[in-house]
């Protein structure tokens, strides 16, 4: 059968990469469009992929927003009229799955983000979710159409990682200090809460005082650098802080670090998915994943300004073989799978 995948954010980079190498090894073909927002396409070359590049983010503003949505619908279009796919996939791709509801092509959403808003328009048909959520009350409604897998989507990939040191001389981090791998929140987001920002701040202001310590941030987009480095200048200072200057790996990153501290949830769960110290700055709606994260003692929320002072340790940690190395696939299997399944039953109609 044909699969469209939209690679609609960074995460879905390597989020997707086992998965469409499983699809195909089971003998179906992958049509791959990519929007060319924050570093999806660039990473995207890294691994290997090579989507259709459509669209680009609109920025914060609800009315472009909007808008974009659906222009980039409109641009899709040509690429789905010559391939003509049998079932459209993605993590979240509002484009794709306005387009192919529309044009009755069956949709399936991989999520794990109870609160993301989901118009009657940009409903998808069937949906893909940890076991967690469902077990946590996920309100839907047609909950024959909710399939659930077991662990996180970061198990999906964090499996296949292997640490490559040349990282450490690429980004210049010197061995004897603590290196911190920052993430500032998502502010052009529809969920996002000022006071992540005010977290954000805090700690970088922290973290720049503290001596024999050093900060990668990773920025949603230029933008975002730019208005950072204006606000913020001295805390490039000295190379105390500093931005990639190419897309890198980010699981190579966080392996690399000593600690993170994020105001995203995928980069939250990948840490997590490593064992490496992790610190969310997130102060939109916590989805029950972070709330289990937490609990496990996976993941610490920081919920009110005296947390970043009081809970984020800034310490070294022993940067040994990784836990997730030899795991079980379920994630990936689990939801290669339902797939199948939802492709059998959609082609018997």
């Amino acid at each position: 059968m044909k699969i469209w995948i939209d690679l609609d954010n960074t995460p879905h980079v390597p989020f997707f990469k086992p998965i469409i190498r499983e699809l195909e090894k089971r003998g179906h073909s992958v049509v791959l469009t990519a929007r060319d927002a924050f570093q999806v396409c660039e990473l995207a070359a890294k691994m290997g992929l090579t989507p259709v590049k459509v669209g680009h983010h609109y920025g914060k503003n609800r009315f472009m927003k909007v808008w974009g949505l659906g222009w980039r619908s409109l641009q899709l279009l040509p690429t789905v009229l010559r391939h003509r796919p049998d079932l459209a996939l993605s993590h979240g791709s509002r484009s794709q799955i306005l387009l192919s509801n529309l044009l009755r092509i069956p949709t399936v959403m991989v999520m794990d983000y109870e609160f993301a808003e989901t118009p009657w328009l940009l409903q998808p048909r069937w949906e893909i979710v940890p076991r967690v959520l469902l077990e946590a009350d996920l309100q839907c409604k047609h909950p024959e159409r909710v399939k659930t897998y077991d662990g996180i989507k970061e198990d999906v990939y964090a499996p296949d990682f292997k640490p490559d040191p040349a990282l450490g001389k690429q980004l210049g981090l010197d061995a004897g200090k603590i290196i911190v791998t920052v993430r500032p929140p998502a502010n052009e987001a529809h969920y996002h809460n000022p006071e992540s920002e005010t977290f954000f701040v805090e700690f970088m202001q922290r973290l720049v005082a503290t001596p024999d310590t050093k900060a990668v941030l990773l920025p949603r987009n230029k933008n975002q650098e730019a208005q950072i480095r204006k606000d913020f200048p001295q805390w490039f200072n000295d190379a105390k802080v500093i931005v990639p200057k190419e897309a890198v790996d980010g699981l190579n990153l966080l392996w690399h670090s000593d600690l993170v501290v994020s105001g995203g949830g995928t980069m939250n769960r990948e840490a997590a998915a490593l064992g490496v110290p992790v610190y969310s700055i997130f102060r939109g709606k916590i989805g029950v994943l972070d709330r289990q994260l937490q609990k496990d003692g996976r993941m610490i929320l920081i919920e009110k300004i005296e947390d970043v002072r009081n809970k984020i340790v800034l310490q070294r940690r022993e940067k040994s073989q990784t836990q997730t190395n030899g795991a079980p696939r379920k994630a990936l299997g689990g939801i290669i799978e339902h797939v199948e399944a939802i492709l059998k039953q959609e082609c018997q109609k």
